[in-house]
């Protein structure tokens, strides 16, 4: 009797999706905004989807590993300028990740400070999707 209530209930609870997918559909969600972004402001250029699917995948190796690095180091100046700072890191993440590749080019600091603040945007909106596309299973 329990395990079917259990069943039941799991049953209507919407899509419950492995991590893997998660992760698949928020990259190519991500390398579409790329392509928004280029498509937004003229100071950034992306070539292709398979460069956006690229840069992508190395703005988020940046930020997985550079950005905290960046963020603890900055805290002083950070805290200082009330949180405002993080935006100069997050341009900075972008530039390097359009210095590195060949599909990613930027004209300047200021095109990646604003495109950094766009594809920040469409980022949190795609994460707001994405949890409500694949619920956790709680």
């Amino acid at each position: 009797m329990r395990r079917s209530r259990h069943i039941a209930a799991s049953a209507g609870a919407g899509p419950i999706c492995s991590t893997p997918m998660k992760t698949l559909v928020r990259w190519l969600l991500l390398a579409g905004a790329l392509l928004l972004v280029a498509h937004l402001y003229p100071g950034v250029i992306v070539r292709s989807f398979t460069s956006a699917l690229i840069a992508a995948l190395v703005l988020g190796l940046l930020n997985t590993l550079l950005r905290p690095i960046l963020v603890l180091l900055t805290l002083p100046v950070t805290v200082l300028t009330l949180g405002l700072f993080l935006f100069i890191i997050n341009a900075v993440m972008f530039w390097m990740a359009a210095s590195v590749l060949d599909g990613l080019a930027v004209t300047g600091f200021a095109a990646a400070l604003i495109g950094s603040l766009i594809y920040s945007l469409c980022g949190m909106v795609i994460d707001v999707v994405i949890e409500r596309m694949f619920p956790s299973r709680d």
